[in-house]
């Protein structure tokens, strides 16, 4: 065994690398670092630009609800067949012709009771013929 030499070199792997990254990631993630580090700041950066650019790049399907800028009062009772009927100040009301009045009431009645459809409605008028309310029959 005098000529043969015996390579006893063990080609490592670059573990070092891998474990610090590791440990960067979960350093991050269990927040142990102090305040005023350059860590610390990276952290801080991108949870402000999740709270602030998420909401344009993710649709979370939310919408607020349209509020009606006519103030018209609007009064809900039950009609006894599981349905309701919405009591609607004239004042509110604009329309003149059937269509535009049909809309008008779709409009006050939708922002607080949600997507209906008119069935019917009457007209309450006083004694001298003014228009008080309208009286709304809905289905949904």
């Amino acid at each position: 065994m005098d000529g043969a030499e015996l390579n006893t070199t063990i080609l490592a792997t670059p573990a070092a690398p891998v474990r610090g990254i590791w440990s960067t990631i979960r350093s991050y993630v269990l927040w142990s670092h102090e305040r005023g580090t350059v860590q610390y700041d990276v952290m801080v950066t991108l949870i402000l630009l999740f709270v602030f650019f998420s909401p344009r790049l993710i649709n979370f399907k939310d919408k607020p609800v349209e509020h009606n800028p006519r103030a018209a009062g609007v009064v809900v009772t039950p009609d006894g067949q599981n349905g309701f009927i919405y009591q609607i100040d004239a004042a509110g009301i604009q329309g003149t012709d059937d269509d535009a009045i049909r809309a008008e009431l779709l409009s006050i009645i939708e922002p607080v009771s949600g997507e209906v459809s008119i069935s019917k409605y009457e007209v309450v008028r006083d004694r001298s013929g003014h228009i008080l309310s309208y009286r709304v029959w809905i289905q949904r």
